[in-house]
């Protein structure tokens, strides 16, 4: 996942996916990622258990 992490950001923020699960090995480099984004506050990660992170894309931006 680590090679294509902003192509899948980008069918998140699209539509084309509705949620994207994140492993925890990857979790912090896909957070690096994310983080730069322009819309990031648009971004909803749900912790599962086990560590992973399952993340949705929102029309309104998270407080």
């Amino acid at each position: 996942m680590p090679e294509d992490m902003t192509d899948q950001i980008n069918l998140l923020r699209t539509g084309d996916i509705h949620e994207l699960r994140v492993q925890k090995e990857h979790f912090l480099a896909f957070r690096a990622i994310l983080s730069q984004q322009e819309d990031f506050k648009h971004f909803r990660g749900i912790a599962q258990q086990g560590g992973d992170v399952v993340f949705q894309y929102l029309q309104e931006p998270r407080s």
